[in-house]
């Protein structure tokens, strides 16, 4: 007897045991580091992830796979600069700096924008209904990034927006880390910290007696390891005081893979990974202390291939096929993580496009967007967000806690299933698609009596169906109608 292709997808999905790869296509063009390239290839190690043991971990990863949407958010004293986040602190070839030919006068005068950062406009609560609005279900909001600025009241630096060096200090909101955790959580979405592990303004990392040539650390650090250690100690101190000071924390998101075990590195990263010696910050005791305190926290050591990497992070980037094991996909609204001056954001129907593309394998998209350093989102981003999120608010049955099912994607149909009887084709208009087409071809076994139905609409519509094939009939008014929308979700049923 043969198995139907639906129920094959359910096992898929909740035992993760089928193993496709793919190449993988690239969604825009990363801007910023050229070693994220190298993600690409990292997709193809999948073979390589490690299962949380767990049961609560495991549980709690399950239930964000079905969120499928998230919010990153950066903010720091690159968003009063309004350029792409700290690379520029760092002296490799394919860096620029506009208007600066002398490396040390930029960084002097990036760290004293500590002085000049004064996000005066910035209200949490409205960030909130803005992140709530959109649709998504999980927002992580930028602790601090490779510059080491923070921008939370770490006991640990001065380098930080609560300094008395900084004009923000004063603000009873000054903490900001707190209050965007505290008004996400008020408003029902999970939460998620992300936090740099290099740190280029720490003098244990960067330490100004040699100059910095790279990314790594300046110095050799089996030459030196007393300040190595204290390195480590001040990362585990910082860390520590995230998942315990911050109230429940969902997901916690390290960046900057290359501070790394050594027996780590993998020949996909290797190219990015030069550093020759030992930087291993012992994720074990960082992992252990924060879920006995966060009981069930994902923990993402981006492509660190290790038990501490919960789920993959292809970063502008979505796999070809499906993925056998938990991903999600961080690409940005714009250009940059972060905001910059004259940024082009995507549009809400680019946005449901992706999304659609990202779900329809199986994965989530985590999409980056910033404020400027008063604050405040700009009117495009705010705008694609809402109209992104009125079409979840209609859609969001074929997205939300769906799995993946053959054929995945089908020229501009995307497939999703609940259960064994319910599949959801959502066709994606190109832009200047005036009218649908007369049939739409929906590739299912599906077989008894079949419903089918446009989500957000009322109207009954007529379809053939054969050979594992249902073809849906469109008058030319709807077909005219459909063109305007960002996807259109024909949901497919059966009563059995």
């Amino acid at each position: 007897m043969k198995m139907p292709r639906i129920l094959i997808t359910v096992i898929f999905a909740l035992c993760f045991l089928i193993d496709i790869f793919g190449q993988v296509e690239k969604t825009q063009p990363n801007k910023d580091d050229p070693a994220a390239v190298a993600l690409t290839q990292h997709l193809s190690e999948t073979d390589g992830y490690v299962y949380p043991k767990d049961p609560k971990v495991m549980e709690n990863l399950k239930k964000w796979q079905g969120y499928k949407f998230g919010l990153l958010i950066h903010m720091g004293l690159y968003s009063e600069l309004g350029i792409v986040e700290s690379w520029a602190l760092c002296p490799e070839d394919w860096v620029t700096r506009p208007g600066y030919d002398d490396y040390y006068k930029f960084c002097n005068d990036y760290r004293n924008t500590k002085s000049k950062f004064n996000p005066v406009n910035f209200d949490p609560e409205k960030w909130a209904k803005m992140f709530k609005g959109s649709g998504a279900k999980y927002m992580i909001y930028s602790s601090k990034h490779h510059d080491g600025f923070c921008l939370y009241d770490s006991k640990y630096t001065d380098f930080k927006i609560t300094d008395k060096g900084s004009p923000y200090s004063t603000n009873p909101r000054s903490n900001v880390l707190k209050e965007v955790l505290d008004a996400t959580r008020k408003v029902g979405l999970s939460t998620g910290i992300y936090f740099s592990k290099p740190d280029w303004n720490s003098h244990d990392f960067y330490w100004p007696y040699y100059p910095p040539k790279d990314r790594n650390p300046t110095y050799d650090i089996t030459k030196h390891p007393d300040r190595w250690k204290r390195f480590v100690q001040f990362t585990q101190n910082q860390l520590n005081e995230l998942t315990t000071d911050y109230g429940k924390v969902d997901i916690l998101w390290l960046d900057g893979c290359w501070v790394m075990p050594k027996s780590s590195i993998t020949p996909k990263v290797a190219e990015f990974c030069t550093y020759p010696h030992d930087m291993d910050i012992n994720m074990k005791l960082i992992a252990e202390r924060a879920r006995a305190k966060q009981p069930g926290m994902l923990v993402v050591d981006r492509w660190v291939q290790s038990e501490y990497e919960d789920y993959l992070t292809p970063e502008q980037k979505t796999p070809d096929k499906p993925l056998g094991v938990p991903w999600e996909s961080c690409i940005t609204m714009g250009g940059a993580w972060g905001w910059v001056k004259n940024d082009n954001y995507k549009s809400s129907k680019e946005l449901v496009h992706l999304l659609v593309n990202i779900v329809a394998k199986g994965g989530n998209l985590l999409l980056g967007i910033g404020p400027n350093g008063k604050g405040e989102y700009e009117p495009k981003l705010q705008e694609n967000l809402a109209q992104f999120g009125k079409w979840l608010e209609v859609n969001g049955e074929a997205i939300f806690e769906t799995i993946p099912v053959e054929p995945y994607l089908d020229g501009k149909v995307a497939y999703t299933a609940k259960g064994q009887n319910t599949i959801y084709a959502i066709y994606t208009p190109s832009n200047g698609e005036n009218e649908l087409p007369a049939e739409i071809i929906v590739k299912t076994n599906l077989s008894g009596k079949i419903n089918v139905n446009i989500l957000g609409m009322n109207n009954k519509l007529k379809f053939v169906q054969k050979n594992n094939e249902i073809k849906i009939q469109l008058d030319q008014k709807l077909r005219s109608e459909l063109a305007l929308k960002e996807g259109v979700a024909f949901k497919l049923s059966n009563t059995k």
